[in-house]
Protein backbone atom coordinates (compact mmCIF):
# COMPACT_ATOMS: atom_id res chain seq x y z
CA UNK A 1 0.00 0.00 0.00
CA UNK A 2 1.25 3.37 -0.35
CA UNK A 3 2.32 5.86 2.59
CA UNK A 4 4.00 8.51 4.17
CA UNK A 5 7.70 7.24 5.17
CA UNK A 6 9.92 8.41 7.12
CA UNK A 7 13.40 7.63 5.82
CA UNK A 8 15.57 10.35 7.81
CA UNK A 9 15.03 12.34 11.05
CA UNK A 10 16.01 15.12 8.92
CA UNK A 11 14.09 15.28 6.33
CA UNK A 12 10.21 15.50 5.39
CA UNK A 13 8.43 12.21 4.84
CA UNK A 14 8.24 10.36 1.32
CA UNK A 15 5.38 9.08 -0.63
CA UNK A 16 5.91 5.53 -1.12
CA UNK A 17 4.89 1.92 -1.04
CA UNK A 18 5.24 -0.29 2.50
CA UNK A 19 3.67 -3.79 3.36
CA UNK A 20 -0.07 -3.86 4.64
CA UNK A 21 0.42 -3.91 8.04
CA UNK A 22 -1.93 -6.76 9.51
CA UNK A 23 -4.06 -7.07 12.63
CA UNK A 24 -2.71 -8.91 15.52
CA UNK A 25 -5.61 -9.82 18.07
CA UNK A 26 -9.00 -9.95 18.33
CA UNK A 27 -9.72 -6.50 18.85
CA UNK A 28 -8.03 -5.16 15.99
CA UNK A 29 -8.50 -4.55 12.19
CA UNK A 30 -8.03 -3.03 9.08
CA UNK A 31 -9.50 0.00 8.05
CA UNK A 32 -9.67 2.62 5.08
CA UNK A 33 -7.91 5.98 6.35
CA UNK A 34 -10.16 8.70 4.88
CA UNK A 35 -8.56 11.67 6.85
CA UNK A 36 -5.17 11.95 9.25
CA UNK A 37 -3.79 14.86 10.75
CA UNK A 38 -0.50 16.91 10.52
CA UNK A 39 -0.09 17.41 13.97
CA UNK A 40 2.64 19.10 15.90
CA UNK A 41 2.74 15.87 17.96
CA UNK A 42 3.07 13.75 14.26
CA UNK A 43 6.14 15.87 13.46
CA UNK A 44 7.75 15.35 16.45
CA UNK A 45 7.48 11.64 15.89
CA UNK A 46 8.61 12.13 12.64
CA UNK A 47 12.01 13.90 13.84
CA UNK A 48 12.60 11.68 16.64
CA UNK A 49 12.27 14.15 19.44
CA UNK A 50 9.02 13.36 21.06
CA UNK A 51 9.88 11.97 24.20
CA UNK A 52 7.73 8.23 23.14
CA UNK A 53 10.28 7.87 20.35
CA UNK A 54 12.48 5.13 19.66
CA UNK A 55 14.34 6.03 17.42
CA UNK A 56 13.33 3.26 14.78
CA UNK A 57 13.50 4.04 10.94
CA UNK A 58 12.08 4.05 8.68
CA UNK A 59 8.47 4.90 10.06
CA UNK A 60 5.32 5.64 8.60
CA UNK A 61 3.65 8.73 10.31
CA UNK A 62 0.36 9.91 11.83
CA UNK A 63 -1.07 9.04 15.46
CA UNK A 64 -4.66 9.41 14.85
CA UNK A 65 -7.00 9.35 11.81
CA UNK A 66 -10.91 8.90 10.90
CA UNK A 67 -11.35 5.47 9.00
CA UNK A 68 -13.79 3.11 7.33
CA UNK A 69 -14.31 -0.38 8.48
CA UNK A 70 -15.03 -2.98 5.76
CA UNK A 71 -18.64 -2.79 6.90
CA UNK A 72 -18.66 0.99 6.48
CA UNK A 73 -18.40 2.20 10.14
CA UNK A 74 -16.47 5.58 10.89
CA UNK A 75 -14.25 5.19 13.46
CA UNK A 76 -12.14 7.86 14.79
CA UNK A 77 -9.24 5.94 16.49
CA UNK A 78 -5.50 6.44 18.00
CA UNK A 79 -2.89 3.81 16.51
CA UNK A 80 -2.20 1.23 18.38
CA UNK A 81 1.14 0.83 20.05
CA UNK A 82 3.56 -0.92 17.94
CA UNK A 83 1.95 -0.38 14.31
CA UNK A 84 2.42 1.72 11.37
CA UNK A 85 1.44 4.86 12.07
CA UNK A 86 -1.95 6.46 10.18
CA UNK A 87 -1.02 8.50 7.09
CA UNK A 88 -1.21 5.22 4.90
CA UNK A 89 -3.94 3.81 3.10
CA UNK A 90 -4.84 1.58 5.88
CA UNK A 91 -4.56 1.19 9.21
CA UNK A 92 -4.78 -1.04 11.93
CA UNK A 93 -7.77 0.27 15.12
CA UNK A 94 -7.59 -1.32 18.02
CA UNK A 95 -11.78 -1.19 18.67
CA UNK A 96 -10.36 -0.11 22.34
CA UNK A 97 -8.25 3.12 21.29
CA UNK A 98 -11.02 3.30 18.49
CA UNK A 99 -14.76 5.35 18.85
CA UNK A 100 -17.50 4.95 16.57
CA UNK A 101 -18.79 8.08 14.71
CA UNK A 102 -22.13 9.22 13.29
CA UNK A 103 -22.76 8.66 9.22
CA UNK A 104 -22.29 11.96 7.77
CA UNK A 105 -19.79 13.01 10.16
CA UNK A 106 -17.40 15.19 8.31
CA UNK A 107 -13.77 13.44 8.51
CA UNK A 108 -11.59 15.91 7.64
CA UNK A 109 -12.87 18.04 10.57
CA UNK A 110 -12.64 15.82 13.49
CA UNK A 111 -9.40 14.19 11.89
CA UNK A 112 -8.22 17.98 12.17
CA UNK A 113 -9.37 19.18 15.44
CA UNK A 114 -9.26 15.69 17.63
CA UNK A 115 -6.02 15.90 18.59
CA UNK A 116 -5.67 19.53 19.41
CA UNK A 117 -8.89 19.78 21.39
CA UNK A 118 -8.01 16.71 23.36
CA UNK A 119 -5.09 18.28 24.86
CA UNK A 120 -7.16 21.17 26.72
CA UNK A 121 -10.26 19.15 26.75
CA UNK A 122 -8.88 16.41 28.67
CA UNK A 123 -6.91 18.72 30.92
CA UNK A 124 -10.19 20.94 31.79
CA UNK A 125 -12.10 17.44 32.60
CA UNK A 126 -9.75 15.11 34.09
CA UNK A 127 -6.72 17.32 35.39
CA UNK A 128 -7.82 20.79 36.61
CA UNK A 129 -12.03 21.07 36.56
CA UNK A 130 -12.83 24.38 36.35
CA UNK A 131 -14.37 25.84 39.64
CA UNK A 132 -17.48 27.98 39.38
CA UNK A 133 -16.53 31.61 37.48
CA UNK A 134 -13.39 30.59 37.11
CA UNK A 135 -10.11 32.55 35.13
CA UNK A 136 -8.45 30.09 32.21
CA UNK A 137 -5.10 31.25 30.78
CA UNK A 138 -4.16 29.55 27.75
CA UNK A 139 -0.20 30.26 27.43
CA UNK A 140 0.46 29.44 23.90
CA UNK A 141 -2.77 30.40 22.22
CA UNK A 142 -1.75 31.04 19.19
CA UNK A 143 -0.94 27.51 18.04
CA UNK A 144 -3.68 25.46 16.92
CA UNK A 145 -4.35 23.49 20.03
CA UNK A 146 -3.84 27.15 21.98
CA UNK A 147 -6.54 28.30 19.96
CA UNK A 148 -8.81 25.46 20.41
CA UNK A 149 -8.43 25.96 24.50
CA UNK A 150 -9.57 29.12 24.43
CA UNK A 151 -12.96 27.93 22.59
CA UNK A 152 -13.33 24.79 24.90
CA UNK A 153 -12.52 26.61 27.89
CA UNK A 154 -15.26 29.15 27.02
CA UNK A 155 -17.22 26.02 26.21
CA UNK A 156 -16.96 24.40 29.60
CA UNK A 157 -17.64 26.99 31.72
CA UNK A 158 -14.91 29.54 32.07
CA UNK A 159 -16.02 33.09 32.89
CA UNK A 160 -12.77 34.72 31.61
CA UNK A 161 -10.32 33.30 29.24
CA UNK A 162 -6.93 35.30 29.03
CA UNK A 163 -4.92 34.31 25.69
CA UNK A 164 -1.33 35.01 25.73
CA UNK A 165 0.81 34.11 22.84
CA UNK A 166 3.90 35.20 20.17
CA UNK A 167 1.80 35.55 16.75
CA UNK A 168 0.10 39.06 16.72
CA UNK A 169 -1.89 38.22 13.72
CA UNK A 170 -3.07 35.20 15.14
CA UNK A 171 -3.70 36.84 18.79
CA UNK A 172 -5.83 39.24 17.02
CA UNK A 173 -8.32 35.93 15.82
CA UNK A 174 -8.94 35.01 19.15
CA UNK A 175 -11.87 37.76 21.15
CA UNK A 176 -13.80 36.22 17.83
CA UNK A 177 -13.11 32.80 19.45
CA UNK A 178 -13.83 33.64 22.76
CA UNK A 179 -11.01 35.39 24.33
CA UNK A 180 -11.87 37.74 26.62
CA UNK A 181 -8.28 39.56 26.82
CA UNK A 182 -5.21 39.10 24.96
CA UNK A 183 -1.09 39.63 26.24
CA UNK A 184 1.46 39.28 23.32
CA UNK A 185 4.13 37.66 24.44
CA UNK A 186 6.86 40.11 22.46
CA UNK A 187 9.88 42.14 23.49
CA UNK A 188 11.39 42.99 27.36
CA UNK A 189 10.56 39.62 28.89
CA UNK A 190 9.83 41.87 32.22
CA UNK A 191 7.91 44.18 30.50
CA UNK A 192 5.92 40.97 29.20
CA UNK A 193 5.89 39.15 32.45
CA UNK A 194 4.40 42.75 34.18
CA UNK A 195 1.16 42.42 31.37
CA UNK A 196 0.77 38.83 31.96
CA UNK A 197 0.35 39.46 35.72
CA UNK A 198 -1.86 41.93 35.62
CA UNK A 199 -4.03 40.16 32.87
CA UNK A 200 -3.93 36.91 34.77
CA UNK A 201 -3.04 37.25 38.59
CA UNK A 202 -6.29 35.95 39.32
CA UNK A 203 -6.03 32.92 37.06
CA UNK A 204 -7.95 29.32 38.48
CA UNK A 205 -6.10 26.98 35.52
CA UNK A 206 -3.12 27.90 33.28
CA UNK A 207 -3.18 25.79 30.29
CA UNK A 208 0.28 26.04 29.52
CA UNK A 209 1.95 25.00 25.51
CA UNK A 210 5.05 26.72 25.97
CA UNK A 211 7.29 25.43 28.78
CA UNK A 212 10.94 26.60 28.86
CA UNK A 213 11.45 30.33 29.20
CA UNK A 214 8.37 31.04 27.94
CA UNK A 215 6.74 29.70 31.60
CA UNK A 216 10.01 30.77 33.98
CA UNK A 217 8.55 34.07 33.15
CA UNK A 218 4.91 33.76 33.22
CA UNK A 219 4.48 31.80 36.39
CA UNK A 220 6.31 34.33 38.81
CA UNK A 221 4.89 36.81 36.96
CA UNK A 222 1.33 35.48 37.58
CA UNK A 223 1.64 34.10 41.40
CA UNK A 224 3.30 37.73 42.28
CA UNK A 225 0.38 39.58 41.04
CA UNK A 226 -2.08 37.32 42.96
CA UNK A 227 -3.82 39.19 45.39
CA UNK A 228 -4.75 35.79 47.62
CA UNK A 229 -1.66 33.76 47.38
CA UNK A 230 -3.71 30.63 49.34
CA UNK A 231 -6.29 30.58 46.33
CA UNK A 232 -5.58 27.67 44.47
CA UNK A 233 -4.09 28.09 40.54
CA UNK A 234 -3.82 24.42 38.78
CA UNK A 235 -1.00 25.06 36.19
CA UNK A 236 -1.13 22.02 33.98
CA UNK A 237 1.74 21.67 31.61
CA UNK A 238 0.51 20.28 28.34
CA UNK A 239 3.09 21.21 25.52
CA UNK A 240 6.70 22.33 25.56
CA UNK A 241 7.62 24.46 22.33
CA UNK A 242 9.60 26.99 23.74
CA UNK A 243 11.71 24.75 25.53
CA UNK A 244 11.93 21.07 27.72
CA UNK A 245 12.99 22.68 30.89
CA UNK A 246 12.44 25.44 33.39
CA UNK A 247 13.79 26.17 36.72
CA UNK A 248 11.35 26.21 39.48
CA UNK A 249 13.00 28.03 42.53
CA UNK A 250 11.74 26.37 45.45
CA UNK A 251 9.86 29.77 47.38
CA UNK A 252 7.35 29.75 44.54
CA UNK A 253 5.81 26.30 45.77
CA UNK A 254 6.04 27.36 49.03
CA UNK A 255 5.14 31.09 49.32
CA UNK A 256 1.70 29.89 46.65
CA UNK A 257 -1.34 27.67 46.33
CA UNK A 258 0.18 25.85 43.11
CA UNK A 259 -0.40 22.61 41.76
CA UNK A 260 1.93 21.97 38.99
CA UNK A 261 0.86 18.94 36.93
CA UNK A 262 1.26 17.77 33.27
CA UNK A 263 -2.10 16.58 30.83
CA UNK A 264 -0.89 14.15 28.30
CA UNK A 265 -0.11 10.02 27.12
CA UNK A 266 0.48 8.61 30.78
CA UNK A 267 -1.32 11.16 33.22
CA UNK A 268 -4.63 10.14 31.76
CA UNK A 269 -5.30 6.01 31.60
CA UNK A 270 -6.70 5.21 28.30
CA UNK A 271 -10.04 4.33 29.10
CA UNK A 272 -10.44 7.94 30.76
CA UNK A 273 -9.25 9.68 27.33
CA UNK A 274 -11.91 7.10 25.23
CA UNK A 275 -14.48 8.38 27.39
CA UNK A 276 -13.95 11.80 26.72
CA UNK A 277 -13.82 11.27 22.58
CA UNK A 278 -17.41 11.00 21.75
CA UNK A 279 -18.74 14.08 23.07
CA UNK A 280 -15.95 16.32 21.81
CA UNK A 281 -16.39 14.64 18.04
CA UNK A 282 -19.62 15.44 18.48
CA UNK A 283 -18.82 19.02 19.15
CA UNK A 284 -16.57 19.44 16.37
CA UNK A 285 -18.97 17.86 13.50
CA UNK A 286 -21.66 19.90 14.86
CA UNK A 287 -19.36 23.37 14.60
CA UNK A 288 -18.94 24.52 17.86
CA UNK A 289 -15.43 24.72 17.41
CA UNK A 290 -14.17 26.92 14.90
CA UNK A 291 -11.84 24.45 12.81
CA UNK A 292 -10.23 25.61 9.60
CA UNK A 293 -8.90 22.41 7.52
CA UNK A 294 -6.50 21.97 4.41
CA UNK A 295 -7.30 18.96 2.91
CA UNK A 296 -4.64 17.72 0.93
CA UNK A 297 -3.91 14.36 -0.92
CA UNK A 298 -1.56 11.62 0.55
CA UNK A 299 0.48 11.44 -2.13
CA UNK A 300 1.56 15.37 -1.72
CA UNK A 301 2.80 14.68 1.86
CA UNK A 302 6.49 16.11 1.04
CA UNK A 303 4.35 19.50 0.05
CA UNK A 304 2.04 19.59 2.81
CA UNK A 305 5.03 19.09 5.34
CA UNK A 306 7.07 21.46 4.40
CA UNK A 307 4.39 24.66 3.45
CA UNK A 308 3.30 26.92 6.16
CA UNK A 309 0.13 27.27 7.33
CA UNK A 310 -1.97 29.83 7.97
CA UNK A 311 -3.12 31.23 11.06
CA UNK A 312 -5.51 28.53 12.83
CA UNK A 313 -5.14 26.21 9.88
CA UNK A 314 -4.40 22.72 10.21
CA UNK A 315 -3.17 20.17 7.36
CA UNK A 316 -5.18 17.05 7.00
CA UNK A 317 -3.76 14.23 4.48
CA UNK A 318 -7.14 12.12 2.84
CA UNK A 319 -6.89 9.73 0.00
CA UNK A 320 -5.55 9.87 -3.22
CA UNK A 321 -8.51 10.67 -5.65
Amino acid sequence: MHAAVVHSFDAPPRYGTVAEPEPRGEHELLVDVLAAGLHPRVRSGADGSHYTSEGVLPLVPGIDAVGRTPQGELLYFVAPDGVAGTMAERAVVDRRRAVGLPAGTDPVAVAAAMNPAMSSWIALRRRAPLPPGATVLVLGATGSAGRLAVQVAKHLGAARVVAAGRDPERLELLPGLGADETVPLLGDPERTAGRLGRAAGDADVVLDYLWGPATEHALPAVLTARAERAKPLAWVQIGSVAGPDITLPSAYLRGANLRLMGSGQGSVSTEGILAELPSLAGLIDSGTFAVDTLPVPLSRVEHAWTTPEAPGQRTVLTPDA
